[in-house]
């Protein structure tokens, strides 16, 4: 079920939704804006998971330890790969 939203839009708005539906991006208005609504909550999903991990990074640094193991186990897996 939906429910809806009265909204208001300008021109230059509309004629951006429109462009989209006649690109194919969605198949009306309407899904342009729910596919707007849903892009951009997963950007901020993905940036808010790109903060997360950053200030782990901050809070706990890399050390010469991890880059000795990463660079171990980049070795392993690429003797590991068929010829």
């Amino acid at each position: 079920m939906t429910v809806p939203i009265p909204t208001r839009f300008t021109e230059e708005e509309i004629a951006l939704i429109d462009d989209l539906v006649s690109h194919r991006v969605a198949d009306s208005r309407s899904a342009v804006i729910r596919k707007g609504l849903h892009d951009l909550a997963e950007s901020v999903r993905r940036a808010r998971i790109g903060a997360t991990i950053a200030d782990s990074y901050r809070e706990n640094p890399q050390s010469s330890e991890d880059d000795d193991l990463a660079m171990a186990g980049a070795i392993a897996m690429t003797e590991a790969e068929p010829c």
